[in-house]
């Protein structure tokens, strides 16, 4: 059986970015904290940036392109998400959402999800519960009750950040052990345990 897979999913417009360092942190507290349930996952990076172009697109067209199929099939099979933004007039980035509004309506519900976003400073931190929850809450997500906001201050100052990126990634993997995601198997997939070929079926006739 293979590993768990968390998504990690940054939106940060600049390179390097405060938006994927976030997400970095929060990923690698998940993992130790997963460490500590004597458990193990694997962390798949899907970065938003060099994607713009083609979440627009598929907008417009409803056909992604291949790196954005793929992209969106890591977050919709994934055991966890984390998903980290920036901050624009008290908001989630439309990068953020767009892309998330181009997945099915469902395919998120029941994931365990951590959220993050950046800001200039700390008067944004309300952008947690007053977009990025209800967000949440609508695609169904299972979301941690610690969400992260970093502010440019925060950054190698004694913050608290630190703890908060320790606690949500705590609360991730409590979650991931807790309510493990299960899916039915495909029918159709060849390499799965469900899948009967014609020639079983006929020999079942």
């Amino acid at each position: 059986m293979s590993e768990p897979r968390i998504a990690v999913v940054s939106a940060g417009l600049g390179d390097p970015s405060s938006t994927r360092l976030l997400a970095d942190r929060l990923r690698d507290a998940t993992l130790s904290a997963l460490t500590g349930h004597g458990q193990t996952a694997e962390a798949v990076d899907v970065v938003l940036r060099p994607l713009a172009q083609d979440i627009a697109a598929h907008m417009l067209t409803h056909n992604p392109s291949g790196a954005l199929a793929a992209a969106i099939r890591e977050v919709v099979d994934a055991e966890a998400i984390i998903a980290v933004t920036p901050t624009f007039n008290m908001s989630y980035s439309g990068l953020f959402k767009s892309f998330f509004d181009v997945i099915e309506e469902g395919q998120l519900a029941s994931i365990p999800t951590a959220l993050g976003a950046t800001g200039g400073s700390a008067r944004h931190s309300m952008v947690m519960d007053t977009a990025m929850r209800p967000m949440f809450a609508y695609l169904k997500a299972q979301v941690v009750p610690t969400g992260v906001f970093a502010a440019s201050e925060d950054w190698g100052t004694a913050s608290g950040l630190e703890r908060r990126i320790a606690r949500a990634g705590q609360e991730l993997a409590d979650l991931m052990v807790a309510m493990p995601r299960r899916r039915e198997a495909d029918p159709f997939d060849v390499e799965s345990d469900a899948f009967v070929s014609f020639e079983q079926m006929l020999g079942h006739a």
